[in-house]
């Protein structure tokens, strides 16, 4: 099995697919990376060069993000391990 990672890994690369793979694990990992509170009023819709779009449950919830962004977006390219996501979009 782990042959077949590793021939996946090796094929995402050659295909140039890697990058892509990577962004689209930011809307698995966000309810891990925000918490529960922030988790339950937003819903990550989609990730497109580096930018998530992230519809929220109302304005409060949209002003309270803005202000956390920066750090949002460092934490989820920690836990990528790569400095991949450039910006997040609030709906």
């Amino acid at each position: 099995m782990q042959r077949l990672g590793i021939a996946l890994e090796n094929f995402l690369k050659t295909a140039g697919l890697e990058k892509g793979v990577t962004q689209q694990q930011a809307l698995l990992i966000w309810n891990d990376v925000v918490g529960d509170a922030v988790g339950r009023n937003t819903e990550p819709e989609s990730v497109e060069h580096g930018v998530i779009k992230v519809k929220v449950s109302n304005p409060t919830w949209r002003q309270e993000l803005q202000f956390k962004k920066k750090e949002i977006i460092e934490k989820l390219n920690k836990e990528l391990d790569q400095n991949i996501i450039k910006d997040i979009l609030f709906l």
